[in-house]
């Protein structure tokens, strides 16, 4: 992690098992997260590991989506299906939004 960096904003998540999560680094938290975007933090936990959050952008604002206290080193492996899941239902919820204002147009 760079040094200005204070968390990253997920891009994309790997459907592999122990798949990479591409992300871009933040030097400061952003104003507001898109929906469906997941903003992760981490800093250094009092006895080991690390203490990671991830934050969800919803429609109205942004939610706590989870905490692991005390992760070990390989916490990307630990967060990633969570991760992957929670994208994979906003893009669902997106598609559905998508469909149903569609049909309201007709």
């Amino acid at each position: 992690m760079p040094s200005d960096a204070r968390g990253a904003l997920v891009q994309r998540v790997s459907a592999l098992p122990d798949g990479p999560l591409d992300v871009t680094w933040l030097a400061a938290e952003p104003p507001r997260l898109p929906f469906g975007r997941i903003r992760l933090r981490w800093e250094p936990a009092p006895i080991s590991g690390w203490n990671v959050t991830a934050h969800l952008g919803l429609a109205t604002g942004e939610v706590h989506l989870a905490s692991w206290p005390a992760a070990p080193d390989n916490w990307p492996c630990l967060v990633r299906p969570t991760l992957y899941e929670v994208t994979g239902l906003c893009a669902a919820l997106a598609t559905a939004t998508r469909a149903l204002r569609s049909c309201g147009d007709q």
